[in-house]
């Protein structure tokens, strides 16, 4: 005959009282962890006990055991807890949407999405973070940044991506260089060129096309980061780079010759993949980007360096 005796109502702060002591196996330690005395949590633990009708804990001389009804108890205590905290989290990012961090790369223009973002939410606290290309998804991760801009391609698990535009790439040149005001260059145009690495793989793959539609290698040239590094080894003859096309934002010295044949780079929105993310700001700045954020922004004639 099926039991006819109700479920307990359990409450999730004896739950958490129990799940510490579980961890920290006495009853001091986990007092102090919960910021309570040894009688009360005593007493705390007692109510649960009664509540399931089931000794949970047995003390020893070296701290608290649990019993065969509290080894069971533990996990579904745990994801009880989990699920609770995750509940709370995703009805404060529905009901409270009042703070979002935007990240961007170098040489992205995210200011009309976050402009007409701030027109629409003005009560909103928005900020935005500059972020090299191996911060992005540390970032994310880490909850530092809400949402990045930036260019693929990117370790996308755990994360979500939406392409916003492409981009063209071009080769950058000195401009005394013997490919310098071609209307366009092939990649067999500049085979033999030593073009800078990047240290990760799949970038300075990307970007060097590496291999080549032929399976040849790239030409290996010296590994770079730092943006202004690159620009300057360039402009002295020491290597070529391929770099998306930025509507005339380069320095002096140097110019760029557009790519035939060569897919183009993809600017991105990324943000965590996780349903709590997916608040009503975060929806918002990514309708705004798909809508604002569909190529380069022009450059202004009168500047001599890129943004």
């Amino acid at each position: 005959m099926p039991d006819a005796t109700p479920p307990a109502d359990l409450d999730l702060r004896l739950l958490r009282y129990f799940v510490a002591l579980a961890e920290h196996r006495t009853f001091a330690r986990a007092a102090d962890a919960l910021h309570l005395t040894q009688p009360s949590l005593s007493r705390q633990i007692r109510r649960l006990e009664q509540q399931l009708g089931a000794r949970l804990l047995d003390r020893t001389p070296h701290g608290s055991r649990l019993t065969a009804a509290g080894e069971v108890l533990l996990p579904h205590a745990q994801t009880l807890l989990r699920t609770a905290a995750r509940a709370t989290a995703l009805t404060r990012s529905a009901a409270e949407p009042t703070r979002i961090t935007i990240g961007y790369t170098t040489n992205i223009i995210i200011t009309p999405a976050v402009r007409e973002l701030r027109h629409r939410h003005p009560d909103a606290d928005m900020n935005t973070a500059h972020l090299s290309w191996d911060e992005v998804r540390p970032a994310l991760l880490d909850r530092r940044v809400d949402a990045v801009v930036t260019r693929l391609p990117l370790q996308t698990a755990k994360l979500h991506v939406t392409v916003l535009y492409d981009e063209p790439r071009v080769l950058v040149v000195p401009l005394d260089h013997r490919l310098a005001g071609r209307e366009s260059v092939a990649l067999a145009d500049f085979a033999d060129e030593p073009l800078i690495r990047a240290s990760d793989p799949a970038r300075d793959a990307f970007w060097r096309i590496d291999p080549r539609p032929d399976g040849s290698r790239a030409p290996d040239g010296p590994l770079v980061e730092d943006l202004e590094d690159k620009l300057e080894l360039i402009s002295s003859g020491g290597a070529v780079a391929i770099v998306p096309a930025l509507d005339g934002r380069i320095r002096p010295y140097l110019t760029t010759v557009p790519l035939r044949d060569v897919e183009p780079s993809h600017v991105v929105l990324v943000v965590r993949a996780e349903a709590e993310d997916r608040n009503r700001l975060l929806a918002a700045f990514r309708t705004l980007a798909q809508a604002l954020l569909t190529g380069p922004v022009p450059a202004d004639p009168t500047a001599t360096e890129p943004p």
